[in-house]
């Protein structure tokens, strides 16, 4: 990874570094499914990541920052960890989604997050960023008694996964868990 960006121009430098489709979709498996192995990223990975891939990705987002890599221990999987660069990266991933929403079409169960982030506005997305600062970086939650919007993501996600709305099909279809 070169160190310095090719340009001066912030967008371009923001490019360098998450401008990759894989990328992207990595940060989201880390932030939305709390896959922080190897295996898990590569095995849940609803795109098909091939593993060369990933494994360049995560060596891309640590070296840029964004990521820590814990070593393990032998018989120990390495564990990854957002840094707060890349717990900020959230904003991002929701404008993302939005813009997605509105211009891009696919089944119900992959848009409900998005949903219910761009619906939720700015106080569900820094209450998940809240959230990933606990998991990731270890800061206790300001309010520990409020709600979870990892709870209510999750929840939302599930119900879409039971109750799906085929394309071609007006009516909802049950799907066998």
């Amino acid at each position: 990874m070169q160190s310095e960006p090719r340009s001066g121009c912030p967008i371009n430098a923001a490019v360098e570094v998450l401008g990759d489709s894989w990328t992207m979709l990595v940060l989201r498996d880390i932030m939305f499914g709390n896959r922080r192995h190897f295996r898990e990223l590569l095995m849940g990975s609803e795109e098909g990541i091939a593993s060369n891939i990933l494994s360049s990705r995560l060596k891309q987002l640590t070296a840029a920052g964004l990521l820590t890599r814990e070593d393990a221990q032998r018989g120990q999987r390495a564990m990854y960890s957002l840094t707060e660069a890349g717990i900020q990266t959230l904003p991002v991933m929701v404008a993302l989604g939005n813009w997605g929403l509105a211009y891009r079409v696919g089944p119900e169960r992959l848009r409900v997050r998005a949903e219910l982030l761009r619906d939720g506005g700015p106080d569900l997305v820094a209450g998940m960023m809240d959230e990933l600062r606990e998991l990731h970086v270890g800061i206790p939650l300001p309010d520990p008694t409020a709600p979870r919007p990892s709870e209510r993501l999750q929840a939302a996600h599930g119900n879409a996964m039971r109750v799906d709305v085929a394309p071609w099909s007006p009516a909802p279809i049950e799907r066998q868990a």
